[in-house]
């Protein structure tokens, strides 16, 4: 892979201001449908679930509703499953696997467990298969009190009644050679640093969380998602993209620390999927099926160890 070595916009060396902001903003052109991608199949799910809207991000000129789908059958004596996808827009799989969960998965917890869905928490950076908003903010960065990003405030807004009743959150991403490409020389120039050249993993992992591992259930899920795609290998330091191999397929982030999606709550059992869709043997398909299995094996394993 090529890397380039300087970015189209800024002065290398000197963090961007609102000028370079606006710039990129400007560069960013619409190249998929959120309403007729993502609305129309959750307007789909109302005959079965409980739709609502929790938050709009107004970016004019567009407006952007926000939906979290809820079991129908909800019963607080009931533990919590709670899926995120699409924090960051760009990546495919989280967003529709999150979706073809719902779709052909989510009945068989009916009575077992109430399910709150977001399936696309960034719908502007979804339409532009961007990882950004539109303030060159990275909401998978930003979960932390006083978010300068609104997708992540709306979304913990959503969440903080429930923040201490979630037993599992399982937040839907993807890691794509355009990381790599695109989108880490991008934020080395915002933030007026030189770009290091990294390794694109080949192959599905998972991020646990640093403070409170869960090695047993991280493996439950790479073991379901084996039986879809294939698991990404550690590379010649016994990493994946720069952090220790902990087990096959695993990695650890401070998750809190970092201001990331899967910390928001205080479930027991938290994680961050990354599929790998540019690889040569996975198919789209595929890779929504693999984020479809990854909260199935999550749910059981929940279900099989409560707190």
């Amino acid at each position: 892979m090529n890397h380039p070595t300087s970015h189209p916009i800024g002065t290398p060396g000197v963090r961007w201001g609102a000028a370079e902001v606006a710039q990129w903003r400007e560069s960013q052109a619409v190249k998929r449908g959120y309403q007729a991608e993502v609305v129309s199949v959750i307007d789909r799910l109302r005959l079965r679930f409980d739709v609502a809207e929790y938050g709009r991000l107004e970016y004019p000129p567009a407006s952007y509703p926000l939906f979290v789908v809820r079991s129908r059958d909800w019963n607080d004596a009931l533990p919590t499953m709670l899926v995120t996808g699409g924090v960051h827009g760009y990546e495919t799989s989280g967003v529709h696997g999150a979706l073809l969960f719902l779709d052909r998965h989510a009945a068989d917890y009916a009575g077992r467990a109430n399910l709150v869905v977001a399936p696309c928490v960034s719908p502007w950076a979804y339409e532009r298969i961007h990882r950004w908003n539109p303030d060159a903010l990275d909401p998978n960065r930003s979960f932390r009190e006083d978010s300068p990003a609104p997708e992540s405030a709306a979304l913990m807004r959503m969440v903080a009644p429930l923040r201490d009743r979630v037993l599992m959150h399982i937040d839907l991403h993807e890691t794509t050679d355009s990381d790599e490409s695109e989108f880490r020389p991008a934020l080395a120039a915002r933030d007026g640093l030189p770009h290091e050249p990294g390794e694109i993993p080949d192959g599905f992992y998972l991020v646990d969380d640093t403070a409170h591992p869960q090695p047993a259930f991280q493996r439950s899920i790479i073991e379901a998602v084996a039986k879809v795609t294939h698991i990404a290998p550690a590379d010649e330091h016994g990493e994946i993209i720069g952090s220790p191999v902990v087990a096959e397929g695993v990695i650890q982030y401070a998750l809190r620390e970092l201001g990331l999606c899967a910390g928001i709550t205080e479930a027991t059992y938290k994680t961050t999927t990354e599929v790998y869709p540019d690889s040569p043997r996975a198919t789209p398909e595929q890779c929504n099926a693999a984020q479809a299995a990854a909260v199935c094996a999550a749910i059981d394993f929940a279900l099989a160890h409560p707190r």
